[in-house]
């Protein structure tokens, strides 16, 4: 499980760093200045690397058994800005609790 934690971690700090770059971009986009660049630039890396983490979120949701409710948590991290980097940082802690957990009771 632990490769699955390892991944999310990743892939979460990839779109929790775009999702602020997208949000500064769509600050200078509609805002005092007109730069529309930053945004064509950044909001499909977003969607793309996005897409990927819902693959890595179910991946690790689905080992660590989970409620939905949980899984729903990890999607709307990818959504709302700064909230990605709250969400993996508990995630992560309780993955590695319950993993720590599964080998206690497996040994």
């Amino acid at each position: 499980m632990e490769g699955a934690v390892t991944r999310y971690r990743i892939l979460a700090v990839v779109v929790g760093t775009l999702l602020v770059l997208l949000t500064i971009g769509m600050v200078l986009k509609y805002g005092p200045t007109d730069m529309p660049e930053m945004v064509a630039v950044v909001s499909p890396l977003h969607g793309f690397f996005y897409m990927v983490y819902l693959a890595g979120a179910y991946d690790l949701w689905r080992r660590t058994g989970w409620p939905l409710s949980r899984m729903a948590v990890i999607v709307l991290g990818g959504i709302v800005p700064l909230m990605t980097f709250v969400v993996e940082r508990r995630i992560v802690q309780d993955a590695r609790a319950l993993g720590g957990a599964k080998a206690e009771a497996s040994a």
